[in-house]
């Protein structure tokens, strides 16, 4: 078990900047997931980590030694890789003893090990097999077999379930979880999945070209996003966003979106509410939805779009003035494209962005 201090840390090569002045610190034995979309920089990130890179500036640290300058085979760490290279002139026993093996360790110590490794990723039955006979996810445990065998310090897995279906994917993340939490051992979870992160980390990183956007426990990123970046990157579905301006009148407060406006006494009179030129934020499930017109106040006349069945929710796509804006429905209201409909918007689970910066700004 290691606690993985990040300094700094910058990769480039030739004039693209890949991993940019990134610091975080990953406390021992917890789970940290890197996200991010395709190119963000958090596959460099994991690859600093195992030694695989160099880093052209900062420091990475385990505990308190700094082996930016210490070989891979020496930072006592595990990956397991999005493609699982399984030897397939070995059994699944050869395999996940082959680590074992380079570091001659004992004949009886690597059968003990190896039957342990196997049993916690649930494929003792397996062990004879050869690579051409197993599935796809016996692969991916086999891989994870190969990794825990080592019992390592530090477990990088680098976007481990991306080759897996849609249930084999459900399970796994359970299964990983549980490992995780078995061994005790610190991890670091790159991928760009954010369902994958946030049911399996404890924290999680996001990033966005080369850069830190926010590190913090999932709740925090879902509730309480820092930019617009992480607002609309974490949740499924996503979070819709609005261009606006906050208008302040007699005594009380406003967002105007051109065709609609919104009620937001909770932002009236903020100190720290540097701009009006704003985005707002709103995620699906903060938007009711009722058939027909309403004189409510505060109701938003709308029309169908689309509907997609979601199997327990429907999401629909709602057209208020020019704008297009998804909400979560329950399945017993029968929404047809094409329907006059009502929304309202939870103005207490607004979120608001500087248009600006894309900084929260409350």
């Amino acid at each position: 078990m290691v606690k993985v201090v990040i300094k700094n840390l910058s990769k480039s090569f030739g004039k693209f900047v890949a991993v940019d002045d990134l610091s975080l610190e990953v406390e021992q034995g917890k789970m940290t997931a890197f996200l991010g979309p395709s190119g963000c920089g958090k596959t460099t990130t994991l690859r600093l980590l195992a030694g695989l890179e160099a880093p052209s500036g900062g420091e990475i640290y385990f505990d308190d030694t700094l082996v930016n300058e210490l070989p891979t085979e020496k930072r006592d760490v595990a990956m397991v890789f999005q493609f699982y290279a399984i030897y397939p002139d070995m059994s699944v026993y050869e395999n996940i003893a082959f680590p074992l093996r380079m570091q001659k360790t004992p004949k009886e110590e690597v059968e003990k090990r190896v039957k342990e490794a196997a049993e916690k990723v649930r494929i003792s039955h397996i062990l004879g097999a050869k690579e051409m006979t197993i599935t796809i996810g016996e692969k991916q445990r086999v891989a994870l077999a190969r990794a825990v065998v080592r019992n390592p310090k530090l477990y990088l897995f680098d976007e481990p379930l991306t080759n897996l279906d849609a249930r084999l994917r459900g399970i796994m993340r359970t299964e990983l979880r549980k490992l995780h939490l078995d061994l005790g051992q610190t991890s670091i979870y790159v991928t760009h999945d954010q369902l994958e992160a946030m049911t399996m980390a404890d924290k999680i990183a996001v990033m966005n070209e080369g850069k830190l956007i926010q590190y913090d426990v999932p709740d925090v990123l879902f509730n309480k996003p820092r930019t617009i970046f992480t607002a609309g990157f974490i949740g499924t579905p996503p979070m819709n966003l609005l261009d606006c301006s906050l208008v302040e009148k007699n005594g009380g407060s406003y967002l105007d979106f051109g065709e609609f406006k919104i009620d937001s006494p909770e932002v009236s009179g903020k100190a720290d509410l540097l701009t009006t030129e704003l985005v707002a934020g709103i995620r699906p499930s903060d938007i009711e939805v009722e058939m027909g017109d309403s004189k409510a106040k505060g109701d938003l006349s709308a029309e169908a779009y689309s509907i997609e069945d979601l199997g327990d929710m429907q999401l629909v796509e709602l057209k208020i003035g020019s704008a297009v804006v998804q909400a979560l429905v329950p399945l017993d209201k029968s929404i047809s494209p094409g329907d006059k409909l009502h929304a309202h918007v939870n103005s207490a689970k607004l979120h608001l962005f500087s248009r600006a910066t894309g900084e929260a700004v409350q």
